[in-house]
């Protein structure tokens, strides 16, 4: 008969447990297991495996911040004057919308050379509020509701699009 050896926890030591990280096979319990694709991991090795992932430079998120805050600020005066056209409008700014997210997804990923990173993505979408927000405020100091509207509606279709073009988030495989 083989004894088997009682595993504890590296982190927490005083926890039995049978799990090991599939990387560097250290005994992990189940508050300190991550659960990836590929089996359990420790936090080290799941922080270390998000640095390779993770390749944006401080520049990038400025960069990334100017062009959001400008393309949003040029699609934002647009959607302006679609929603002046009428009952046409509304169709005109739901079909825009994704076609401005792209729009600036794919500047921002040409202008940051396809650097990627989670806070990146919330910078951009910051950028694309802010450049909304100045027609945005006018629509409110006249009190256009429509105008509102449709800036609620273009913000509302846009930065779904952008953040799931540049996290390269799929629906389909």
């Amino acid at each position: 008969m083989t004894e088997e050896t009682v595993l504890h926890c590296y982190i927490h030591p005083e926890r039995e447990t049978s799990l090991r990280c599939n990387r560097c096979e250290r005994p992990i319990c189940a508050q300190c297991a991550v659960l990836t694709p590929t089996g359990y991991r420790c936090t080290e090795c799941v922080r270390e495996q998000k640095k390779i992932f993770d390749t944006a430079e401080w520049y990038d998120y400025l960069l990334g911040f100017i062009v959001a805050v400008v393309l949003s600020g040029l699609a934002s005066f647009l959607v302006t004057f679609i929603g002046g056209i009428g009952f046409i409008g509304w169709f005109l700014i739901i079909a825009a919308g994704p076609v401005a997210g792209v729009a600036i997804a794919e500047g921002v990923r040409f202008v940051v050379r396809r650097h990627r990173a989670k806070p990146l993505y919330y910078t951009v979408i910051a950028g694309i509020v802010l450049g909304a927000l100045p027609v945005l405020l006018t629509q409110l100091f006249i009190l256009n509701l429509f105008g509102i509207l449709f800036q609620v509606i273009y913000l509302g279709i846009t930065i779904p699009t952008v953040y799931t073009r540049l996290s390269g988030i799929q629906l389909t495989r």
